[in-house]
């Protein structure tokens, strides 16, 4: 009986089938680079509005307790909103940090130290994440019947923080992005685009 010796191409794709993978790979990384794009845009291009509340997630807090870098550049942002009297109040939310610090506290000590009045700054220490920032303004805006919010954050999750406000109904009439930039916001993009076709599927409930 002869020995059956399979020809070292037999279990390779054909041509065809590899200019089809690559044609879909080129296709997926188009896909990706015009949604980060996109994403780009919108959060680079600031609507700044007269609103009632400036909504400001939270970020990492040093070990020392004070705003990282890329918080403090959220927070400043939302000062000049405030002291150009383009937001009557603003909510800071957060939740516990690795370091061991309350965000949301440390972001309003913050804002207080430079100016704020504390009456004007509303905590939210149960932002865990962007969803959860969301469903605590909801909350808020209910309760003190604020009519409009402008959001600010990082450019790339603007985005992302437009579409969970838009879940929970928040009237988010503006947005402005924190003029802070370092190299690891490239991930930080690319992180988003997968991010906010996740929050396409999200419900409140």
């Amino acid at each position: 009986m002869g020995v059956f010796n399979p020809s070292p191409h037999l279990f390779m794709p054909d041509d065809t089938l590899k200019k089809k993978l690559t044609r879909l790979s080129l296709g997926l990384l188009l896909c990706l680079l015009f949604i980060a794009a996109a994403i780009s845009v919108l959060g680079l291009r600031d609507q700044v509005v007269v609103a009632d509340l400036a909504v400001v997630p939270g970020n990492t807090v040093e070990a020392n307790g004070k705003p990282s870098p890329r918080l403090r550049g959220r927070l400043d942002a939302a000062l000049q909103l405030y002291v150009a009297q383009k937001c009557k109040a603003i909510l800071v939310s957060g939740g516990m940090g690795e370091e061991g610090h309350d965000e949301a506290a440390v972001m309003k000590d913050y804002l207080v130290s430079h100016g704020v009045p504390a009456a004007a700054v509303y905590t939210d220490s149960q932002g865990v994440n962007t969803f959860e920032t969301a469903r605590a303004t909801a909350r808020l805006v209910q309760e003190k019947g604020f009519k409009s919010t402008i959001l600010v954050s990082q450019f790339f999750h603007i985005a992302r923080l437009q579409l969970a406000m838009k879940k929970f109904g928040v009237p988010a009439a503006g947005h402005v992005h924190a003029n802070y930039f370092e190299a690891r916001d490239a991930y930080s993009l690319l992180r988003e685009v997968f991010a906010y076709f996740e929050y396409t599927f999200r419900n409140p409930q």
